[in-house]
């Protein structure tokens, strides 16, 4: 479940950060090129934790890890200065991580908690199968 909303966001923020690239060009905005990385960010994730393996979860807490940070980050920034996510004539420009992920249902403040939760789980699972295994 956790990997098809990752990949629901991978498209969602992929979708977006290209067409308010594209709208806006060459004349980008800088929230826009946020809403691309957490578009890459989302991608690997989705990769990640769909493969599973032991490198693939170092890769995934890292992305994961990132994406909170970002998340928080970027919401804050939202918060602390709107004129930096305000494009001319508009109101305001939602991002998918402005305002904590107000956008899209604040998920993407969730959403990496609950992957970092997950990790810790698999990771210690597999610990106690490693460890009955070698009795």
């Amino acid at each position: 479940m956790l990997v098809a909303i990752y990949g629901l966001f991978a498209l969602a923020a992929t979708g977006r950060s290209i067409m308010q690239i594209a709208q806006t060009w060459p004349h980008q905005h800088l929230p826009y090129w946020l809403s691309a990385v957490a578009a890459v960010v989302y991608c690997v994730a989705t990769v990640a934790l769909g493969r599973g393996n032991r490198t693939s979860a170092r890769i995934a807490l890292a992305t994961i890890s990132f994406e909170l940070f970002g998340v928080v980050a970027v919401g804050i920034w939202s918060y602390a200065d709107t004129a930096a996510f305000v494009a001319a004539g508009q109101a305001g420009d939602t991002t998918v991580w402005s305002k904590f992920g107000q956008g899209y249902g604040y998920v993407p403040l969730i959403l990496p908690v609950l992957g970092l939760l997950w990790l810790r789980h698999i990771r210690r699972s597999g610990a106690a199968n490693s460890a009955d295994g070698s009795k």
